[in-house]
């Protein structure tokens, strides 16, 4: 009997499963793991766990030039929404968060303010500032724990839910090692690499959401 773990790259899933109008939550989640778990490639496979990874809000707060006053970043919905989720996602069978951190770098002009310049010049307000907040540790969590759980034989098939090339490189040493490494992009366009270094694509529609089907 083979057991087999479920990584799911949060910030793409996320993405996928909902919209900026109504963001994923912890139900969602759980309909997609419930759907991986019945695909025909891994009846008969025990789950070891499911691990999510993502990163924690950032709780930081930054002076906005241009007199923009000061933003607290906990206090924005976003922020709020990412706790909850994790608060839900932690309550789960088998699944244990692996999270990373947030990195606020600064402010920069909105695109859209420079697309609709009429010249070479344009005027800035501090309302067209927006942050430039990067992802770490997020990608590098991942990548460990393909290696731990191959290296140490804890699993015999490791199911990766994501659409980044980035991990092609986990994707080989996984199967290298002897592990079977299922792909399920959620009907994402991925390169040509990635079919390259999967066994195999779980091709399937995403459960309907509950805020789809209320009445």
């Amino acid at each position: 009997m083979r057991n087999y773990a479920i990584l799911i790259d949060g910030g793409f899933a996320k993405r996928k499963l909902g919209t900026a109008i109504a963001p994923a939550t912890a139900e969602d989640f759980q309909s997609l793991i419930v759907t991986l778990q019945a695909q025909p490639e891994l009846q008969g496979g025990v789950i070891h766990r499911v691990y999510y990874y993502d990163s924690t809000p950032l709780l930081s707060a930054h002076a906005k030039p241009l007199k923009g006053g000061r933003v607290a970043f906990a206090n924005q919905p976003i922020a709020t929404r990412a706790q909850r989720l994790f608060e839900q996602m932690w309550k789960l069978p088998h699944v244990a968060l692996r999270l990373g951190e947030l990195s606020f770098n600064g402010w920069a002009v909105n695109s859209k303010v420079l697309d609709k310049a009429p010249g070479d010049s344009v005027v800035v307000r501090h309302e067209d500032l927006q942050p430039q907040i990067s992802q770490k540790g997020v990608d590098m969590r991942i990548g460990m724990d393909i290696a731990a759980l191959t290296l140490k034989k804890q699993v015999q098939t490791i199911v990766l839910v994501t659409g980044d090339s980035d991990f092609i490189p986990a994707m080989k040493f996984a199967r290298r090692e002897g592990a079977q490494l299922y792909l399920a992009p959620l009907r994402h366009k991925i390169k040509p690499g990635m079919y390259e270094h999967s066994d195999l694509i779980l091709d399937f529609d995403l459960p309907p959401r509950a805020s789809d089907t209320a009445p």
